[in-house]
């Protein structure tokens, strides 16, 4: 079992695999906490609850592959997360997660103003499920994986 997840700057999607890592399916959306306690207590819950094996997050590049201020924040949320799971923790390239996760809620009929709750969900599913796909197709672990570092 995976979880994956979308760091938002107001909203953490969270997904999970199946027990096999074939298949991603979204399970929550997290508020975000700018102070760092809540949002992560709750997914270290989840990690915890679902006995994961590894958290793929998602690292944000512009579509030049370029880094920007979100990318930056993923990687510093990924290494708060990675203090506090025992677990590895991974960050996997998410360019056009958020747009793929918009245009499928679109095509199923889901208005902007109701995509709004489970956006992040769906792009963590994204995420999540490249992260899958990749590893199956290369036989190796999918992004790089985030070393621990002491908290300073």
């Amino acid at each position: 079992m995976r979880v994956g997840v979308d760091v938002g700057k107001v909203r953490i999607g969270l997904a999970r695999s199946d027990n096999h890592g074939m298949l991603a399916t979204p399970v929550e959306t997290v508020a975000r906490d700018q102070a760092g306690v809540s949002d992560l207590a709750r997914i270290l819950a989840v990690v915890l609850e679902l006995d994961a094996v590894e958290v793929i997050v998602g690292l944000p590049l512009a579509l030049s592959g370029n880094v920007t201020a979100s990318t930056d924040d993923a990687i510093d949320f990924a290494a708060r997360l990675k203090r506090m799971v025992d677990v590895p923790v991974r960050l996997v390239d998410e360019r056009l997660s958020t747009v793929s996760a918009q245009s499928a809620l679109r095509a199923s009929g889901r208005s902007a103003k109701t995509q709004r709750p489970v956006i992040d969900q769906v792009a963590a599913t994204i995420i999540l499920q490249h992260a899958l796909d990749s590893e199956r197709a290369s036989g190796r672990p999918p992004g790089s994986p985030v070393e621990p570092t002491e908290r300073p």
